[in-house]
């Protein structure tokens, strides 16, 4: 039904619809409760995971944990969330507070920001808690930290880390040992010895460097020109020469357009400066001599050479494989709290990126010596020296290369529901298998068998249980093998000929079978092994 209204307008009078219909104030309350929802969208360069992915990232974390825990590092957790002033200006590019990181004011106006890297956190730990810590004490954590940075293909806000840090001693044996940690982790991991490099430098030889370059003064606009110039070098593997080139210059414009300012260093200095990060040779020694007749006659220079020798000597006699760990004067590390020995640990492999173009797969972790961050908090000398595995990038390499799985076991075996009225008989056996150590799970929904197979194949389930009235009656159950009924009709089973029909008459006799009531733990437990051992 339509209502009237007359209004006068310009001494005419109008008539028109000023209320709308039932039908039309339906619409347009539907209209209004759409444009109200929210939209259901991780936040950008955030991420959602789940299932095998989530197992697969907890079976990787106790293996580093191990690696760990043998090296004598004990667990410590600390919040997500610190003072900004406790966390630093260590970030690149840090002007504010809130600059690189997630900020926000608290309600008594102190900045408040997440953990942007485990390590600034650590430092704050140790300075409240010296007086009952072991010296030198060593500590491991594993967890999420925050970068309010640009996000991209591989690159998140949110990242996990794995670090191992040694606080109290200046021996170069810690540094030596981390690096042989770290290899060791990487082969835990089930990345060959012929697929990674451990790359190591020295933040005092950089500094000698650019003392010689002319920017050795403590203004600000030297000590931002340093800053820029260290996160230059930091990108040598990604940009290469030309690319830090432009860096160290007026500066450089991406791909996608953005501009990022340059150090605005003269060309003797940019010269100077690519110099000493080409100066590698085939092997340590003559990375050494090379560096030696650069920096040698600078005193900083002349004690991060030092440095490096008793690292090599260290790591010849500890390292399983002292060839995965060299000198490379390229390496930098991004943070501004290092102070000695950096070092970086880079896959060698082929991978393709984002164009189908193959590239190294680069860095997966790093770390270095930074005797002052605990300073900071004390007045007093503290030495301390890190490394930080970063979780995500390892995975992806790992799963790259077909390491590391995680077994399809991982999914519980399901226990159908083929009689509503008999749930607790399904009930009963779920319990028994639970008892007997076997991951399972009874079917909770309401659907018949055919979507209770859909929700087993979805979970990954690797066997589902199967009573209806016959076997019930019959005191029996039926072990239905999915792994090996998927693959039975794959045409992907990697056998061909006469051996093919062989194994698809093999399949077919044993992907379901039927067993005893009383035997079903043992038969399960069978079927799994006979899982495990084919996948």
């Amino acid at each position: 039904m339509l209502r009237w209204a007359y209004f006068k307008q310009n001494d005419c009078m109008i008539m028109t619809d000023i209320i709308p219909t039932p039908q039309n104030n339906k619409a347009n309350k539907k209209d209004k409760q759409k444009k109200n929802m929210p939209v259901a969208q991780t936040p950008r360069g955030f991420r959602d995971m789940r299932g095998g992915a989530l197992r697969f990232r907890k079976h990787a974390i106790n293996i580093l944990c191990d690696v760990y825990e043998h090296y004598g590092f004990e667990p410590l957790d600390t919040p997500i969330m610190e003072y900004a002033d406790s966390l630093g200006k260590f970030l690149p590019d840090v002007d504010r507070p809130e600059g690189g990181v997630f900020g926000l004011r608290d309600d008594d106006e102190q900045w408040l920001a997440l953990r942007y890297d485990l390590t600034a956190p650590l430092a704050r730990f140790v300075a409240a808690n010296e007086q009952s810590l072991p010296r030198p004490f060593k500590r491991y954590q594993t967890g999420s930290v925050f970068r309010n940075e640009k996000p991209g293909p591989g690159r998140f806000r949110e990242f996990t880390q794995c670090d191992a840090d040694i606080v109290g001693t200046s021996s170069m044996a810690s540094d030596a040992s981390l690096c042989v940690m770290m290899s060791d982790a990487l082969m835990a991991l089930g990345i060959d010895a012929s697929d990674y490099m451990i790359n190591v430098n020295n933040r005092k030889l950089i500094t000698a460097v650019l003392e010689v370059a002319g920017l050795g003064g403590d203004d600000e606009t030297t000590t931002q020109k340093r800053l820029i110039t260290m996160r230059a070098i930091d990108k040598l593997d990604r940009l290469g020469a030309d690319g830090v080139r432009l860096l160290l210059g007026t500066g450089r414009k991406d791909a996608s357009g953005d501009f990022t300012a340059g150090a605005n260093l003269t060309d003797m200095q940019i010269d100077m400066i690519l110099s000493f990060t080409s100066c590698g040779g085939d092997n340590d020694r003559q990375t050494l001599n090379n560096l030696n007749h650069l920096l040698g006659h600078n005193e900083t220079g002349r004690a991060g050479i030092n440095e490096l020798e008793m690292m090599a000597e260290y790591i010849a006699i500890t390292a399983k494989n002292p060839q995965n760990i060299r000198f490379d004067p390229a390496v930098i590390r991004g943070l501004g709290y290092y102070t000695g020995p950096v070092f970086e640990a880079s896959l060698t492999f082929g991978v393709p990126n984002e164009k189908g173009q193959i590239v190294q797969f680069g860095s997966v972790a790093g770390g270095g010596r930074y005797d002052n961050l605990i300073e900071r908090f004390t007045n007093r000398p503290m030495p301390a020296v890190g490394m930080s595995i970063g979780l995500d990038r390892l995975l992806t390499a790992v799963e790259n290369r077909g390491r590391l799985p995680v077994h399809k076991l991982s999914a519980p075996v399901i226990v159908t529901v083929m009689d509503y009225d008999h749930v607790k008989d399904y009930l009963k056996i779920e319990c028994i298998l639970r008892e007997a150590g076997i991951k399972c799970e009874l079917y909770l929904g309401e659907a018949g068998f055919k979507a209770q197979m859909k929700y087993a194949d979805k979970r990954g389930c690797p066997i589902a249980i199967i009573q209806g009235s016959q076997e019930r009656e019959s005191g029996t159950v039926i072990l239905k093998d999915l792994d090996l009924g998927k693959r039975l009709y794959s045409d992907d089973t990697g056998i061909d000929g006469g051996e093919r029909q062989k194994w698809q008459d093999y399949a077919q006799s044993n992907a379901q079978i039927e067993t005893p009531y009383h035997d079903i733990v043992p038969a399960v437990q069978k079927m799994l092994a006979d899982i495990a051992q084919r996948t």
